[in-house]
C-alpha cells in the first residue's frame, strides 16, 4: 500500500468517526426536544449522518481493496433546504425553557463547521480527482446543515436572551 492509499484511507477513517459522533448527536438532540418538527429534524440530520457514514465507508472499502474509490456509490442530494425550519412556530412560545434546543444548535453547528474544514482539506491535500470530488461533495452537504442550523440559531437567539433575562454583553 503508498503511503497516499495509507494517508487517505486515514482520512477516511477520521471522517467516519465524525460522521459516527454527528448521527448519535442527532438522535440524542432529537431525544431531547419536546418540539414535534425538531425531533424530526434532528431525525433526519441523523439519517443523513449514517448515509454519510455507509458511503465513507464504502470508499474506505474499496481504496482498500483495490487503491481506487468506488465511482458507483453516490451520496444523493440533501433532504433538507438550509432554509427549512429546524423548529416549530409553537416552539418560539416556549423558548425560555430551550436551552437544550439552543445548545443543540450551537453544539450541531460547530460539529458541521468542523466537518467542513475537514473534508475541504481533505480535498485539498489527495490527487485523486475521484477522491478530490467526493470530499467536496460532502463539504457542501455539510455545509448545507450548517447553514440550516445557523440560521435557525440566529432565529431564535433575540428571543431566548430576551425571555431567559440573560444577554451576552
Amino acid at each position: 500500500m503508498s503511503k497516499e492509499t495509507d494517508r487517505i484511507l486515514q482520512g477516511l477513517t477520521k471522517a467516519m468517526q465524525a460522521e459516527v459522533d454527528g448521527h448519535n448527536f442527532y438522535k440524542m438532540a432529537a431525544s431531547s426536544t419536546t418540539d414535534e418538527l425538531g425531533k424530526e429534524t434532528f431525525l433526519s440530520l441523523a439519517r443523513d449522518e449514517a448515509d454519510h457514514f455507509k458511503f465513507l465507508q464504502a470508499q474506505h472499502d474499496s481504496i482498500s481493496k483495490t487503491g481506487k474509490a468506488d465511482p458507483g456509490v453516490k451520496l444523493g442530494k440533501p433532504s433538507e433546504s438550509p432554509d427549512s425550519p429546524i423548529f416549530s412556530e409553537e416552539f418560539k412560545t416556549r423558548i425560555k425553557e430551550a436551552h437544550y434546543e439552543m445548545s443543540a444548535l450551537s453544539i450541531g453547528a460547530q460539529l458541521e463547521l468542523s466537518s467542513i474544514q475537514f473534508y475541504r482539506a481533505e480535498a485539498n491535500a489527495v490527487a485523486d480527482a475521484q477522491i478530490k470530488a467526493f470530499y467536496n461533495e460532502l463539504a457542501e452537504w455539510e455545509t448545507t446543515h450548517h447553514r440550516r442550523l445557523i440560521r435557525q440559531q440566529q432565529e431564535l437567539r433575540d428571543d431566548y436572551y430576551y425571555k431567559g433575562g440573560f444577554y451576552p454583553f
